[in-house]
């Protein structure tokens, strides 16, 4: 996939490694926040999908933990993991094949080493509102931009990086959040912790954005939007404000 091997492998080829052994800890934290999500109403039938990644002195990119085809993220259980690596795909560890937006997560795993989360969901309320005519995810809230530190960036409805991931190197570098118009959303986080809470506060400054439109409408006002220039200081102050640091004497 880039360029840097000789050798190339088939998407899903079964290629079991015996240095790669599933990590139970890796394994409960996978399914614990699968379900999470699922909890919060925002997994729909098998659709969306998560990747872990965990390094592995072998991989120069690590190896990453996702659910094989057919199972949902509300049903998925540890056992019905597999790990692959990152640039082709190849199934160290389990049985079954990947799903296509694996290749999208791994891509974006590959192009962005700080990243070791990435999740995808197939969201109501962000098609629906991107459907009803609105071009971009306002934000009303002051936890939003310190949360997802970088502006999202917005794919048009006839561009899927699922089945070509060529275009992600175009823009991933400059963004914690992909916006796919009729489709749905793909979330990075530095661990599944921060990807989970990006995608929480994602999902809740959506649902403003239709509460607020709606309020606005009925009783004729204008929306009172956080600035563009607001915005970019507190991306710029995320760390500081999500994460302090401890202040020894």
């Amino acid at each position: 996939m880039d360029g840097s091997t000789q050798r190339t492998y088939k998407v899903n080829e079964l290629a079991h490694d015996p240095s790669v052994a599933f990590d139970p800890t890796v394994a409960k934290s996978y399914v614990t926040y699968a379900h999470r999500i699922a909890a919060r109403g925002l997994v729909n039938s098998s659709v969306g999908g998560m990747v872990i990644r965990v390094p592995h002195a072998a991989y120069e990119h690590g190896i990453c933990y996702a659910k094989p085809q057919g199972v949902s993220l509300e049903e998925v259980e540890a056992a019905d993991l597999v790990i692959t690596d990152i640039p082709f795909g190849r199934i160290l560890a389990g049985e079954r094949a990947t799903t296509v937006g694996h290749q999208m997560n791994r891509e974006i795993l590959r192009l962005r080493p700080d990243v070791n989360a990435v999740i995808h969901l197939h969201h109501d309320e962000m098609i629906a509102f991107m459907a009803a005519g609105y071009q971009t995810i306002r934000s009303f809230s002051l936890t939003y931009g310190f949360l997802m530190q970088k502006p999202a960036h917005y794919l048009p409805a006839h561009l899927n990086v699922e089945e070509d991931v060529d275009p992600i190197k175009t823009f991933i570098q400059d963004t914690n959040c992909i916006i796919m118009k009729r489709h749905g959303f793909t979330v990075l986080g530095r661990t599944v912790s921060e990807a989970y809470h990006r995608t929480c506060v994602l999902v809740s400054e959506i649902k403003r954005n239709i509460i607020v439109e709606q309020l606005c409408a009925a009783n004729g006002r204008t929306p009172e939007y956080i600035t563009d220039e607001e915005l970019e200081q507190m991306y710029k102050e995320g760390d500081a404000v999500m994460y302090p640091k401890v202040v020894k004497r």
